[in-house]
């Protein structure tokens, strides 16, 4: 089976998403389907057919996040021996060497990547680009209007 890295902070996420899927989202929609069957013919009950839908939903996010939880390869980057270098799951302060825009990214697997939120997937091209390196290098990114360089200002783990 294939293992996929994910922060200690993703898999606390996804452990509490299960949490709320099993103990509060499936009892209710079970209670509305109970509900709706109350209602008589099935067949033209849309309050029925809208809770079975969203049961569907719940069960197959349940069996998404298990099957996640259990291929993954959690690392926690708080106990790691702080080296400089980028790893997955540090955070990296960057800064723009063609117009000085300063930037900071947490690397992150790819279900953890919300590039909102600054956390970027170990396989993306710039996270591929980072990782190995340390504070004080600056790296080449192709990115979609051409390539970009970007000196590692600060790595940390946090």
């Amino acid at each position: 089976m294939k293992r996929n890295p994910m922060t200690a902070r993703g898999a606390e996420l996804l452990r509490a998403e299960l949490k709320r899927l099993k103990s509060e989202d499936r009892p209710n929609v079970i209670r509305a389907i109970a509900e709706a069957r109350s209602h008589g013919d099935l067949s033209e009950n849309a309050e029925y057919h809208a809770a079975r839908e969203q049961q569907g939903f719940i069960e197959g996010r349940i069996s998404e996040i298990e099957a996640k939880l259990s291929s993954a390869d959690i690392i926690d980057v708080t106990k790691l021996t702080p080296s400089g270098k980028v790893v997955f799951g540090a955070t990296v302060d960057l800064e723009s060497e063609d117009d000085g825009k300063k930037v900071t990214y947490m690397i992150v697997g790819e279900d953890e990547a919300d590039i909102k939120a600054a956390r970027i997937a170990i396989t993306s091209p710039i996270a591929r680009a980072l990782v190995g390196k340390s504070e004080g290098d600056v790296v080449d990114v192709a990115a979609p209007g051409g390539i970009r360089s970007w000196e590692i200002v600060a790595v940390r783990y946090e």
